[in-house]
């Protein structure tokens, strides 16, 4: 018989959001009537803005038509969308990047999921602690992370961050091959300054590192002065990846589009210790197990990046930040402690006293019939912590705050 990855086997339980799931599906199984409301998985709820709608419908048009019919697409993206992602997301901010450094995907929790197919080993791994769980999970399946115990990986390096640091991770005091970063925060709702970021650019460059940069919620940015990119930082494109998305930017949970951008000046060293472009093994990753995002998706895509695009995701955009100021406000004029909310769609709150995270989730789901999701899915440093999501509507947000009242705390 053919022998298994016996890494999986490693990993803790189910993957966090399918375990909230479960725990959804029996309560509803016991509790048919109870109203949920949902404020845990960061997915959107507002529809696909006009822009978007009108530039798929008309590429479907074409697809439809003998003479404007297009089969396999570019692997790395149509430059139509390419060179509008360069222009505005970049090019706007004083950043300059060539054609070939723009990979057009379909996630990026697949792209982030994926790039570790292109470190040794024996890399190191460090995290910042709360951590998005795919940079973990997908890393212990490779087997860089070791064995799972207690409440964490025995290879793994976690910076924690909490209310005691300011959420400002520490740097690593040992040897690290690549850290994984994301600003704004998933799941903290923070952000770093462009100085404290530059504190961890300057700490790669010195140590041969590489940097994961997760700004997946970039477009949340409201505090003047906090860097959209890490290429904003010198000296970041010789040691960062940057991984981006059109989810919570333009509403395409469903839709499925981003891209991940890799300058040609990052390079690793290869067993016989030439230096290689990171550029370069992404290209042949792609070519080989990839075949391009659709052409109506990515010209959904390329209309975010026009004039009437752009004023119509900063409307949906303010409109998530309402929500997140209304859970702020609301669960400090409650007597929580809470963090985040705005630079990003999450609000990260203290659970009360003497509780854990998880029994937090279940007094929450059923005292209040509001979903959020425990801190401690989100690594050690998570516990005693808990995140609600903005992505509702304005309704049910209000409505959800108000619950907060039935808790019997």
């Amino acid at each position: 018989m053919f022998h298994i990855n016996d890494h999986f086997l490693k990993l803790p339980g189910s993957y966090l959001f399918a375990e909230i799931a479960r725990r959804i599906r029996e309560y509803q199984a016991a509790h048919p009537d109870a109203d949920l409301i949902r404020l845990g998985i960061g997915d959107v709820t507002q529809p696909l803005v006009p822009a978007v709608i009108d530039a798929m419908h008309e590429a479907v048009d074409e697809m439809g038509k003998r003479e404007t019919f297009r089969g396999y697409g570019p692997d790395f993206g149509y430059d139509f969308l390419v060179n509008a992602i360069r222009e505005w997301d970049y090019e706007k901010r004083g950043i300059s990047l060539a054609y070939d450094e723009v990979f057009v995907s379909d996630g990026a929790k697949c792209d982030v999921g994926n790039i570790q197919e292109l470190f040794s080993d024996d890399a190191v791994i460090a995290v910042t602690d709360p951590v998005y769980p795919v940079y973990v999970d997908s890393n212990a399946m490779a087997g860089r992370a070791g064995n799972y115990k207690g409440d964490r990986w025995d290879r793994l390096v976690y910076l924690p961050c909490n209310a005691e640091n300011g959420f400002v991770p520490a740097l690593p005091e040992q040897k690290v091959d690549v850290l994984y970063l994301c600003y704004p925060n998933n799941p903290t709702g923070t952000v770093l300054t462009k100085e404290q970021l530059k504190v961890f650019v300057d700490w790669a460059r010195e140590n041969q590192a590489l940097i994961i940069y997760d700004a997946a919620y970039r477009a949340y940015i409201t505090t003047e002065g906090i860097p959209a990119s890490i290429y904003e930082v010198e000296g970041a494109r010789e040691v960062a990846i940057e991984c981006n998305s059109f989810s919570k930017t333009a509403g395409f949970t469903g839709t499925r589009c981003a891209y991940t951008v890799i300058p040609h000046e990052v390079r690793g060293l290869s067993s016989t210790g030439e230096k290689v472009e990171l550029n370069a093994l992404w290209k042949r990753r792609m070519a080989t197990k990839f075949n391009g995002v659709s052409y109506p998706v990515q010209r959904g895509a390329a209309a975010v990046y026009t004039e009437e695009g752009q004023k119509q995701i900063r409307e949906v955009i303010a409109g998530y930040m309402e929500n997140a100021r209304i859970i702020r406000e609301g669960l400090e004029a409650r007597g929580f402690t809470v963090f985040g909310g705005k630079d990003a769609p999450y609000i990260w709150m203290k659970v009360p006293s003497g509780m854990d995270s998880w029994a937090f989730f279940d007094k929450l789901l059923d005292e209040a019939h509001v979903v959020g999701t425990p801190g401690a899915g989100f690594g050690p440093s998570g516990e005693g912590y808990f995140r609600l999501t903005a992505f509702n509507t304005r309704e049910k947000t209000l409505e959800a705050v108000s619950r907060f009242e039935r808790l019997k705390l």
